[in-house]
């Protein structure tokens, strides 16, 4: 099992809005229930004690501690949820649990794909679910958006002068309905179809080869 990713953010001189919040961000949802609670612990820069039944109180503790001692509010960030299993979510709620308090001491964003909704909205995560106080859905891009996009991640690369053909951006806009990553894998997949047949401009042809590698494999 990999190691719980978890990120603390630089030392060093802070502005004192930046004080306010201390970041945890656990990108990897393979490191089980145990390895969201290592996380927390680790960086709140505590040392996490390996017993199960020690650990978790240990992660509470440091959760309800860091506002009054530190005067940070701790944010849980966790990345790909929609691929958390049941416990790891269970988890998370017993988390909010700390005494019941009118105010949390700190605060939790769960980020992932539409799965994810559809997975708490289950009877056996209904708590979880009436828990949560924000809600936000991302809506795919517009076609213009998707072009800007295109040039904007090109011209960070340091390219200039337009590499996809309008014929391609339109497809691989349709194909992605708009949502970046798909895009990304699009884009790329297409680049590499347009290289191999020795193609300087990403065309139609090459964005289809892509759409046909990408979306159909899914």
């Amino acid at each position: 099992m990999r190691s719980a990713s978890a990120k603390r953010w630089p030392p060093g001189p802070r502005s004192p809005r930046s004080t306010r919040h201390i970041p945890i961000y656990i990108g990897n949802p393979d490191v089980g229930v145990r390895g969201i609670h290592t996380a927390i612990v680790t960086a709140l820069g505590g040392v996490p004690k390996p017993p199960k039944a020690t650990l978790i109180p240990q992660a509470n503790d440091a959760l309800a501690t860091e506002p009054a001692v530190r005067g940070r509010t701790p944010v849980l960030i966790l990345d790909e949820a929609h691929l958390l299993g049941h416990d790891q979510l269970e988890s998370v709620r017993m988390l909010t649990n700390h005494e019941m308090e009118s105010s949390s001491p700190f605060a939790c964003l769960l980020i992932g794909q539409p799965t994810l909704r559809r997975k708490i909205k289950l009877g056996v995560l209904a708590a979880l679910d009436q828990r949560i106080a924000v809600r936000y859905h991302m809506n795919g891009m517009a076609r213009q958006e998707t072009v800007d996009y295109l040039r904007h991640h090109l011209a960070l690369a340091g390219r200039t002068d337009p590499l996809f053909t309008e014929d391609a951006a339109n497809l691989i806009h349709i194909a992605s309905r708009g949502y970046p990553r798909t895009i990304n894998n699009l884009a790329i997949q297409a680049l590499l179809a347009a290289f191999i047949v020795d193609k300087t401009i990403v065309d139609e042809t090459a964005a289809r080869a892509a759409v046909n590698e990408v979306i159909t494999a899914e």
